[in-house]
């Protein structure tokens, strides 16, 4: 059996960016002390939710997917020997930004990004004012734990990338998150449960808590691991408070799964052309 121990944070904005970090750094260390292999931050964890308001001074948050964040953290996961993912505001060049996951090995080894594909642009979800649509295609990172994917926020309203990530071979997908409660909440465990079920692989859902100065509404939390039949694993979080969330996923149970549901033999791709089309 192929084990392992994988951990979540859901937290709450403290006010300035080395804060975060610091509290990122501790959480990381509290993960590791409980034998986690591998976690996941929140989206863009360093800072506030800007998107929630449109001003250009949340441009300068932005930093190189080499920049002294992703240096500090490949730093802490060579010492932890744990896989990092790594969600920022990145500046790829001047006046290029993206809403960026990238992947760090345990070793510290940069394996590669994935920028958010899918942009949304309404109240309280200003994205498109920051963010260009993601360039990366959907990639999957052999990592020191199994081979890891991500799927960043609203990404997850469309089942493509869900079923493109579960082709390239994905056994982990993390889909780090910044969703408020009046929107979104009751889709939230019902989308990637049913993604996890459709691709027959595991998926981390990850969400901020609490109300931040630049939005009224909150972020809700409840953050959880689903299997491959859909089923979570384990509880899921509170809808309030930070935490840590670790957990163990039996990969093997990926392949049990897929045997007895034959999605992927029983596709029919040749079918589906009209739903590539404008």
């Amino acid at each position: 059996m192929t084990v392992v121990r994988a951990a979540l944070v859901q937290t709450s904005w403290t006010g300035d960016k080395e804060s975060m970090l610091e509290a990122h750094e501790g959480y990381a260390r509290d993960a590791a002390a409980q034998g986690a292999q591998v976690i996941c931050f929140q989206e863009l964890f360093y800072g506030p939710f800007f998107a929630q308001v449109q001003d250009k001074e949340y441009y300068s948050w932005a930093e190189q997917a080499d920049g002294p964040t992703i240096t500090r953290f490949r730093a802490l996961a060579a010492e932890l020997s744990m896989v990092m993912v790594l969600p920022i505001y990145e500046e790829e060049q001047a006046g290029f930004l993206y809403n960026t996951a990238v992947v760090v090995d345990a070793d510290g080894t940069v394996l590669g990004k994935y920028r958010k594909h899918h942009i949304p642009n309404l109240h309280g979800f200003w994205e498109k004012f920051y963010f260009r649509p993601g360039n990366t295609g959907f990639p999957v990172f052999d990592t020191a734990v199994g081979r890891i994917g991500v799927y960043i926020c609203y990404d997850r309203h469309f089942p493509e990338g869900w079923r493109a990530l579960g082709l390239n071979g994905a056994q982990i997908v993390f889909n780090p998150s910044a969703t408020s409660r009046g929107l979104s909440s009751y889709l939230w465990k019902l989308e990637q449960p049913a993604a996890a079920v459709a691709n027959e692989y595991y998926i981390g859902a990850l969400n901020r808590v609490g109300i931040e100065p630049l939005g009224d509404d909150d972020f809700y939390g409840t953050s959880y691991f689903v299997g491959p039949d859909g089923q979570f694993v384990g509880d899921v979080a509170d809808a309030y408070k930070p935490e840590l969330v670790v957990r163990d996923l039996d990969l093997d149970r990926i392949s049990q799964v897929r045997n007895q549901w034959a999605f992927y033999r029983d596709r029919r791709p040749e079918a589906y052309g009209d739903l590539t089309k404008p």
